[in-house]
């Protein structure tokens, strides 16, 4: 009887090496299953960042249409977060108006994660074009009354030219190679929102 209960004591545990097996699977599986989740993640941010700045660009055109006065959205890394705010241009053209910069209130703040291309790709082109003031930033995107993007305050639509024109790139601190845009891409303002290619387009950008 003894004898019995000991066999079936036995025979219903796990031995060491079955716990071992099942452990370095556990491991395999994660090793295969986390980068891909992680990337997913990042992929979402990414969209919802461009979502985000999307819509800054067109509520500055609106302001600007309706107000009758330039409108901009501006752009800035703060402590290695980027920010966006929507505001009138100052008229005395200071790039970014003092009281704007100073007002905490007014900015927006993307997932930590999320920074703008600052860099030239592979092939030399830069991804974020829009106009900047220093290498590292601030960016902004200004709209006359028209909603016409224009280079500097005042500026008719008639003065719209290429260099007005432009995309900010976006892509994640975490080294995923998911890229995500958006473009001012006519001179009356129209915008639309891109994403990361393997081939080029004929303005040398993987980002379209």
């Amino acid at each position: 009887m003894l004898s019995n209960i000991r066999k079936t004591s036995s025979n219903g545990g796990y031995t060491l090496l079955e716990i071992l097996v099942v452990i370095v699977l556990i491991g395999i599986l994660g090793a295969i299953a986390i980068p891909s989740w992680l990337a997913f993640i990042d992929t979402l941010r990414l969209n919802t960042a461009q979502d985000e700045i999307y819509r800054a660009i067109r509520q500055a055109q609106s302001e600007a249409i309706k107000s009758k006065l330039t409108w901009q959205a501006s752009f800035r890394e703060q402590n290695g977060v980027i920010q966006w705010a929507v505001h009138p241009a100052d008229a005395a053209g200071l790039f970014i108006p003092n009281a704007v910069q100073a007002n905490n209130n007014l900015w927006h703040t993307l997932e930590p994660n999320i920074h703008i291309d600052k860099q030239p790709n592979s092939l030399g082109k830069n991804e974020t074009t829009i106009r900047k003031q220093t290498f590292f930033g601030p960016w902004r995107v200004l709209f006359n009354y028209q909603g016409c993007p224009v280079y500097n305050i005042g500026n008719e639509c008639t003065h719209t030219s290429l260099r007005t024109l432009g995309q900010i790139n976006l892509s994640s601190q975490n080294g995923g190679t998911a890229r995500r845009c958006v473009y001012i891409s006519t001179i009356i303002g129209a915008m639309r929102m891109g994403k990361d290619h393997d081939a080029v387009n004929e303005n040398g950008k993987f980002c379209y």
